[in-house]
């Protein structure tokens, strides 16, 4: 499975400097991971205090850096050369494309609809959680009948996992699960690319559905090329 596009969001229009001590932390918590305003206020408004600094400081190592104030969240970019093929002062990629399993991309668009219905329904939280017990029961659907549940359980597991380390969700509780589905995973996969990826998905599960009424053995992964 491709690796899940990235898109630019709402960008902040402030443009104001400050003295490189005071932003190089914030540097580095950005090349580290996504940065949320709720996580450290004071932090995040030094951020947008120093944005005129930072964004040219990401701009001299190949990277574009994303504030979206909407969403309380900002994050770095790759700069995309269309002609680095063809020049040697190229800046080498910082960040390497990872693509993803078919588990991993089948729980992202799980979680992204899951973020979907949240913002359409509920008004009363700001936080999207949601318990593994109910992600099973729609995680088995994409399976064969005669999948073991606990098995299921297991593969789903590993996925959030994988997606924890990606930054996409957290852990919110431990007994039972439930997961905090993170903001960034809607810069990671916007609507249009939702729908594109569902088809896929349909398309792979059709073919998995196949292959087991056939007794042959289903791949536990899609092939993609690095």
């Amino acid at each position: 499975m491709e690796s899940i596009p990235s898109t630019n969001r709402p960008e902040s229009t402030r443009t104001c400097t400050t003295n490189p001590k005071e932003w190089s932390g914030i540097a580095v918590r950005l090349l580290q991971g996504v940065l949320y305003q709720d996580d450290n206020p004071s932090v995040w408004e030094i951020l947008l205090n120093s944005l005129g600094d930072l964004s040219n400081y990401f701009e001299t190592i190949g990277l574009s850096l994303i504030v979206d104030e909407v969403n309380a969240m900002a994050y770095l970019r790759q700069n995309e050369d269309p002609n680095d093929s063809k020049l040697e002062t190229t800046i080498p990629r910082l960040f390497r494309r990872q693509p993803l399993s078919y588990d991993q991309t089948l729980l992202c668009v799980l979680l992204r609809e899951e973020v979907r219905q949240f913002e359409e329904t509920d008004v009363q939280n700001d936080r999207c959680i949601v318990q593994q017990g109910d992600l099973l029961s729609v995680w088995q659907a994409f399976f064969p009948e005669n999948h073991d549940a606990v098995k299921l359980n297991r593969t789903l597991s590993s996925a959030l996992r994988k997606l924890e380390d990606l930054k996409f969700v957290r852990q919110f509780e431990k007994d039972p699960p439930s997961w905090e589905i993170c903001r960034i995973l809607k810069a990671r996969l916007p609507l249009d690319a939702l729908e594109a990826l569902k088809q896929n998905l349909m398309e792979e599960v059709a073919k998995r559905h196949s292959r087991e009424s056939m007794d042959r053995p289903a791949s536990t992964s899609l092939n993609h090329e690095e």
